[in-house]
């Protein structure tokens, strides 16, 4: 794989830049601060994305080469793949994703898989490098080669581990370390004892004792719980039986009402009957004693008549007599005045006759009347006393009508709620004691006894619902108990299974670190060897790696010496050397590399063998070599070798 174009429309302090690069070696030259660090972020963030992630730096990628104006912030890379297929990536840095261009200009970027927090992956499904072994591999800078004295340790530390583990940043002894460390400051040991497995073993044991200690109060709920239950459930029955007695007294009652009814109607029937018998007394007590008073008033009436006739009787034959006197007179008597003075006693006669009989008449007529008004008032008598009796007898038979319909009607109604009652009751109470309730004739007395049994039960129901409240706190404590022990033991597993983890993490960890050092770390030693060699001119031929001495390098002279003691420019060269001998197993892909100031610390000498051997041994690869001096670019040109030189 190669890179052909780099088109920087607007990326940090890179502005309409457009860059060309060729086959094998090319020099992109440039002052310090020019853009050289820029431009590489450029190519690595137009293959894998920017990041807006600060990763413990200051600042983010986005946040550090985001245009300060409002311009745009995109770019484009054309690069070829080994099999000659090529590619341009458009990029817009302000979006997740780029525009994927074939060489027909099709866009084919929903053609690779595209991860939710990367984007899309083109470039890893192109070459299988994801963007951490990039740049731990393909690109090396002027950091990663250049340690100070005192930091030399370091950087032998780093080549240790490439050669151990296949990263510089992966040490075996110290992963071992880290997992022991963290196992016995995570979990413990038997030996230990503050540690989380023995705090929590212990913390178990003591949980166990509570736990024994308040499950007796567990299994005490359960008896309240069954009595307190047997106990609703005998309530609940003598509650069935009370309301049955309850109606069945609601029945009696309502009887008793009716039998009242009846009672008060059947008195007052007897009271009429009463009243009729003293009527029909008064009655002929009327009549008795008016009887005499009406024939005393008749016979004095009669007395009054015959007394009245007679004297009639006598002014009839007074006036008789007074007459024929007076015709005598008229006769005899030739006086005038004596024939007239005899003939006005005619008239006055007559006169005193009519008026002493219209008197006689009179007071016969008032003697009549008199009587005529006591028998009428002895009559309305009766006739009241008759008349009430006849009202008296009507009710009275109205009365037994009423009393007769009442006794039918209630009867049928007690039968009627009886049997209603019984099939209510039927399947609730057995049928023995449901017939001697509903035939009880001491109900009230059932009922009061049934109360109290009620009252009994419910005092001792209450009871237990103090026992239960009193245990309920302690039960609440052994739940919280069971849920801590069931916490802890979760967390006992758990740091089992973190140690039975990290066992085998170590116990993979040593058979991967044997596996790499019976495959992988000789052929890293050997290509070492080699690389070193030709870049020193044969004056360090081979390179070891030992658990107990650590890098080991051969003189000239056959002797061994720990890397440790080599020149810190030996040790850059080390460094990078052995990252060069990487790039071979990377990818099926041929690809660059690219060198940021690598060599800055390298002397001339050092310098030209690590360039004549990049361009003899790497002749199939592009290379990329961005430099702030024209050391590179003088020694080439002594070499006589052919390069691409970019000035920015």
């Amino acid at each position: 794989m190669k890179i052909n174009k780099l088109k920087i429309n607007s990326y940090g302090k890179l502005k309409n830049k457009e860059i060309e690069l060729k086959d094998n070696i090319n020099i992109i030259y440039g002052k310090n601060e020019a853009g050289k660090s820029t431009l590489l972020k450029f190519i690595i963030n137009s293959f894998y994305g920017i990041s807006k992630n600060k990763k413990g730096k200051d600042y983010s990628d986005f946040d550090k080469y985001l245009p300060w104006s409002e311009e745009e912030f995109s770019g484009k890379i054309e690069y070829e793949l080994d099999n000659k297929e090529k590619y341009e990536v458009y990029r817009d840095f302000k979006k997740k994703n780029p525009k994927i261009f074939n060489e027909k200009k099709e866009d084919i970027s929903k053609q690779f898989n595209i991860d939710k927090s990367k984007g899309n992956e083109f470039f890893y499904d192109q070459t299988k490098i994801d963007e951490e072994l990039f740049l731990s591999t393909i690109v090396a800078n002027q950091q990663e080669v250049k340690l100070e004295k005192t930091e030399t340790n370091i950087l032998i530390q780093k080549i240790a581990n490439l050669v151990g583990t296949g990263d510089d940043n992966v040490s075996y002894k110290r992963a071992i370390d880290r997992i022991n460390r963290r196992q016995l400051e995570e979990i413990g040991s038997q030996k230990s004892r503050e540690k989380p497995i023995n705090i929590i073993e212990r913390k178990i044991e003591n949980l166990e004792e509570e736990k024994s200690e308040l499950e007796k109060y567990k299994n005490l709920k359960y008896e309240i719980e069954e009595n307190k239950n047997n106990l609703l459930e005998e309530i609940s029955n003598l509650e069935i039986e009370n309301e049955l007695e309850k109606e069945i007294k609601k029945i009696n009652e309502n009887e008793k009402i009716e039998n009242e009814k009846i009672k008060i109607k059947e008195n007052i029937k007897n009271k009429n009957e009463e009243k009729i018998n003293n009527n029909k007394i008064e009655i002929n007590k009327i009549e008795n004693e008016n009887k005499k008073i009406i024939e005393k008033n008749k016979n004095k009436l009669n007395e009054l008549k015959i007394k009245n006739k007679k004297i009639k009787n006598k002014l009839i034959i007074i006036f008789i007599l007074i007459l024929i006197i007076n015709i005598l007179q008229f006769i005899l008597i030739k006086n005038n005045i004596i024939k007239y003075i005899f003939l006005l006693t005619v008239p006055t006669v007559l006169i005193f006759s009519i008026i002493y009989l219209k008197n006689k008449n009179k007071k016969i007529k008032i003697e009549e009347k008199n009587n005529k008004k006591i028998e009428e008032k002895i009559n309305l008598e009766k006739n009241n006393y008759l008349n009430e009796n006849n009202l008296l007898e009507k009710n009275n038979n109205e009365l037994n009508e009423e009393i007769n319909k009442l006794k039918n009607n209630y009867n049928l109604k007690i039968n009627l709620e009886k049997e209603k009652i019984k099939n209510n009751y039927f399947n609730k109470i057995e049928n023995n004691k449901l017939n001697n309730l509903i035939n009880s004739e001491n109900i009230n007395y059932e009922l009061e006894k049934m109360q109290n049994e009620i009252n009994n039960k419910k005092i001792k129901l209450h009871e237990l619902e103090i026992d239960k409240e009193n245990i309920e706190p302690k039960l609440d404590n052994l739940s919280k108990i069971e849920e801590e022990l069931v916490y802890n033991n979760e967390q006992k597993v758990n740091l089992k299974k973190l140690e039975k983890s990290m066992i085998l993490a170590k116990v993979v960890l040593s058979r991967a670190y044997e596996k790499m050092k019976n495959t992988v770390t000789p052929k890293f030693t050997d290509n070492l060897s080699r690389n070193i060699s030709k870049i020193t001119d044969g004056k360090y031929k081979h390179v070891n790696l030992y658990d107990e001495n650590g890098l080991v390098v051969e003189l000239e002279n056959g002797n061994y010496i720990e890397a440790n003691r080599l020149s810190i420019g030996t040790i850059d060269q080390l460094y990078l050397s052995l990252r060069l001998s990487m790039v071979e197993d990377l990818s099926e892909e041929k690809m660059p590399i690219i060198l940021d100031e690598a060599f800055a610390y390298f002397d001339t000498e050092r310098l030209k063998n690590m360039l004549k051997y990049l361009s003899e041994e790497y002749k199939n690869r592009q290379i990329i070599l961005l430099t702030c001096t024209e050391r590179e670019k003088e020694i080439f040109d002594e070499l006589n070798i052919n390069y691409n030189l970019v000035n920015l």
